[in-house]
C-alpha cells in the first residue's frame, strides 16, 4: 500500500503532525486508538470522515517507521 497518498503533513495544520488527508485526524490519534484496543471499524465509527484504507495507511506507516528503526543485521565477513 502506498500509504503516503493518504497522509498529509502540513505545518499549518495540527501543528505539522501527520494527518489523514482532508481531515484533522492525526496518525497519533488512530494509533492510540488501536493501542487502546479499538478495532478499525470502531475508529471509523468514531471518525466518520475516515475509511478503512485510511486506517490501513496508518498501520503501514507505523510498520515502515518501525522497520527503519530496527537494527540491521551485521554483514558477515567473508574470509
Amino acid at each position: 500500500m502506498d500509504y503516503m497518498t493518504r497522509i498529509d503533513c502540513n505545518p499549518s495544520l495540527c501543528g505539522g503532525m501527520p494527518v489523514i488527508k482532508g481531515t484533522r485526524v492525526t496518525l497519533r490519534t488512530i494509533l492510540a486508538s488501536l493501542e487502546d484496543g479499538c478495532t478499525p471499524e470502531q475508529i471509523i465509527e468514531g471518525f466518520p470522515s475516515l475509511v478503512m484504507d485510511d486506517v490501513r495507511a496508518v498501520i503501514a506507516f507505523a510498520a515502515a517507521s518501525a522497520r527503519e528503526d530496527l537494527p540491521r543485521p551485521a554483514i558477515p565477513k567473508v574470509a
